[in-house]
């Protein structure tokens, strides 16, 4: 009886590899609403520091938590303001083309949605989303499809998702 014989081939795998470096600086801002969490928005200060988003303009009485927003916390620009509609007019007169991620009539679907390389990508609250009048300011709204229950994604979920189609859209 023979034996069969083997090879066992190695695989180098190299963990936590150095981030990508991008062309030139991505031309997207992230805006938010006041959050009722400080996780949310830690987790979306992350997902943004991992997209190379370097500015975040956040209402309220806003506040990082470094361990959940890790490198994020330093790699990101965090600027607070007191409420949303006078930044959106302020980022519309930048050449910012103001896309807010909400459940409306009028929502493109993420999917199906083609976005400008300078984007305002806008964040509603948690449980309000955007009023009515923060609606009024922006140029499109974008929506991701749900299949089951709840209605919708936790916010810092769906920041991400939208976060992510813009830099498949534009990966460098």
């Amino acid at each position: 009886m023979s034996r069969a014989r083997y090879r066992v081939r190695v695989f180098e795998q190299v963990r936590h590899r150095p981030p990508t470096p991008l062309a030139a600086p991505r031309e997207l801002v992230v805006a938010c609403a006041p959050m009722r969490s400080n996780v949310n928005l830690s987790t979306i200060a992350r997902t943004a520091g991992c997209c190379g988003v370097e500015r975040m303009i956040v209402c309220g009485h806003a506040r990082l938590d470094r361990t959940i927003a890790r490198d994020g916390a330093d790699s990101v620009g965090l600027e607070v303001r007191n409420s949303l509609p006078p930044v959106l007019k302020t980022l519309r007169a930048d050449g910012y083309r103001l896309v807010g991620l909400e459940q409306t009539t009028n929502s493109a679907d993420l999917h199906h949605y083609a976005f400008t390389r300078r984007t305002a990508l806008v964040i509603g609250n948690e449980r309000a989303g955007l009023s009515e009048a923060e609606l009024a300011l922006l140029d499109d709204t974008i929506e991701i499809p749900v299949w089951g229950l709840p209605y919708s994604y936790n916010v810092a979920t769906a920041t991400a998702m939208a976060l992510y189609e813009y830099c498949r859209q534009f990966p460098s």
